[in-house]
């Protein structure tokens, strides 16, 4: 049985092609944040669906927060449309174009995890309990990273596709092979192979 996991954010890029004028559209519209000395993109939240915008003067938009790809092009083509009523030039985007650059997803592994163990067992293992209560583990092939917690959640980011988020999570229980858990004794290969 594979390891059950729960995408929770999406993060995809776009472009409007166009120059916006964040200034403007920050005074127009409620629902942007607008600091040009603090951050040089307006913030545009979206209640339907929720999703979060980072506006580039570029034209170049980050969507955040959404739980699958429609909403992705949803979020994008809604943040078109309100750009523009105040911007003309900005053209409603109907078959919205983008990429996805970060995929975060959980997992529970149903154990306690002993993760002093696997620190010390691993070298791509870091932990710093006086700093943080979870383990990273930093996985080159595919590229993600995981948040190992002791009672058996993991948060893994870094994937750009589901297929890698998969391949992600069967290394991660192969780098991890030899580190008991705790409460049965099984390694995390044992769990995801039940």
């Amino acid at each position: 049985m594979a390891l059950k996991y729960t995408i929770v954010n999406l993060v995809a890029s776009a472009n409007l092609k166009g120059t916006l004028d964040l200034y403007n559209l920050a005074r127009s519209l409620p629902n942007i944040e607008y600091e040009p000395e603090q951050f040089p993109g307006a913030i545009l939240k979206l209640k339907e669906p929720k999703v979060s915008m980072l506006l580039f003067k570029n034209g170049k938009v980050i969507c955040s927060g959404a739980n699958n790809e429609e909403e992705i092009a949803a979020g994008i083509r809604k943040a078109s449309k309100l750009i523009h009523e105040l911007q003309p030039n900005i053209k409603v985007q109907k078959n919205v174009d983008y990429t996805i650059v970060n995929l975060v997803a959980t997992a529970n592994l149903n154990q306690t995890l002993d993760l002093f163990k696997t620190a010390l067992t691993l070298e791509n293992v870091e932990y710093e309990p006086e700093q943080f209560p979870g383990a990273i583990l930093r996985i080159d092939d595919p590229k993600i990273t995981l948040l190992l917690f002791k009672n058996g959640k993991i948060i893994c980011a870094g994937a750009k596709r589901e297929d890698l988020l998969k391949k992600g999570l069967k290394k991660a229980a192969e780098l991890i092979n030899g580190v008991k858990v705790k409460s049965s004794g099984k390694s995390l290969d044992d769990l995801i192979n039940e």
